[in-house]
């Protein structure tokens, strides 16, 4: 453990590993899987009771949901202290935290209400020890829940995914897209195990008050707290939703100057998912956001273009007309 400490340490003093998700976010995407959560035991191992938005989303919405339980677990650490949400807790421990409740008799909602029921409900409590999602005690936690909701470190996010299709758990995450095209994670979307939610792209967060000023998508708000945008961030499920069953409209047909063929590979590359010919039986490289368009009956997911070597997965190094292009996902349409 003490290997997989370091590196979780290390994970939360990166300046670009802390972005902490708006209640709105939550808010917005969890709308579509209301009636999954029903009679569900919900876990949040990524998430201080006192500070996250995850927590206080399925405090709110316990009883709308019809919870079985809630159970929130977080890491802690000396340096590292997220951003209080709540006005008279703010607590520092070298322990972890976990909050673990079956039942909420009222309808709680503001902050200041939030922060008294956590005392008052005495649902709060010390871990044994650092709170570690990949510890003993919080995977003693994961076995116990049907649904994980987090938003993890994203240079741990493969790691966590593991935990969890280890245990056979359903779950709804926020990550990189980046990780999609991940050893560990490109298998689970190419045998259709893994989708994505409905917010793929621009999402912002709250970061941490050391956080280094940036060019772009960063800013300062009125009371003093930094935030970033990302562009490339995303939900994964494994909780079935509309969208994944809908066709991707295609409108061109097959041109040999627009979809010319790689020089080393028996594929045509597709510049945007536009552009996918509706005629076209073949192989396709196309962009990794064909995966938020991704219907298994519509496409099938042949493997992905990158360096030729990354995995049993990654099948060649996409190169057209004597220049290496940017990594693609290779598709074929199954219904030509």
């Amino acid at each position: 453990m003490s290997n997989k400490n370091t590196n979780l340490h290390r994970a939360k003093r990166s300046k670009d590993d802390e972005f902490y998700t708006t209640y709105e976010t939550i808010e917005k995407e969890l709308a579509h899987y209301v009636e999954q959560f029903k009679n569900k035991t919900v876990l949040c191992n990524c998430d201080n009771p006192f500070t996250s938005n995850f927590s206080k989303y399925f405090i709110c919405n316990f009883n709308v949901l019809g919870l079985k339980r809630l159970i929130c677990t977080s890491f802690s650490q000396s340096d590292y202290e997220q951003p209080s949400l709540f006005d008279n807790l703010n607590p520092i421990s070298q322990k972890g935290f976990v909050f673990d409740i079956s039942n909420i008799s009222e309808f709680y909602d503001g902050q200041k209400i939030l922060s008294d029921f956590l005392v008052s409900s005495n649902s709060v409590k010390e871990l044994k020890g650092n709170g570690d999602f990949r510890s003993e005690e919080c995977i003693n936690y994961l076995k116990q829940c049907d649904i994980v909701v987090t938003n993890p470190p994203f240079s741990l996010f493969k790691e966590m995914v593991s935990e969890i299709m280890k245990y056979n758990k359903k779950f709804l995450m926020i990550g990189n897209q980046n990780a999609l095209t991940y050893k560990e994670i490109f298998p689970l979307v190419q045998n259709n195990i893994v989708w994505t939610g409905y917010q793929f792209g621009e999402m912002k967060f709250r970061v941490p008050a050391d956080s280094e000023p940036r060019s772009t998508r960063y800013w300062v708000d009125e009371t003093g707290q930094k935030w970033r945008s990302l562009g490339n961030a995303m939900w994964l499920t494994n909780l079935d939703n509309k969208r994944r069953h809908e066709n991707l409209k295609l409108t061109q047909c097959f041109n040999p100057v627009i979809h010319q063929k790689y020089d080393n590979f028996n594929a045509i590359h597709v510049r945007n998912i536009t552009e996918i010919p509706f005629d076209y039986s073949g192989i396709m490289g196309v962009p990794i956001t064909i995966i938020n368009r991704y219907n298994s009956e519509q496409f099938e997911i042949i493997g992905e273009a990158n360096h030729g070597s990354d995995s049993k997965y990654d099948i060649f190094k996409p190169i057209l007309n004597g220049r290496e292009i940017f990594k693609r996902i290779l598709i074929r349409n199954k219904t030509v």
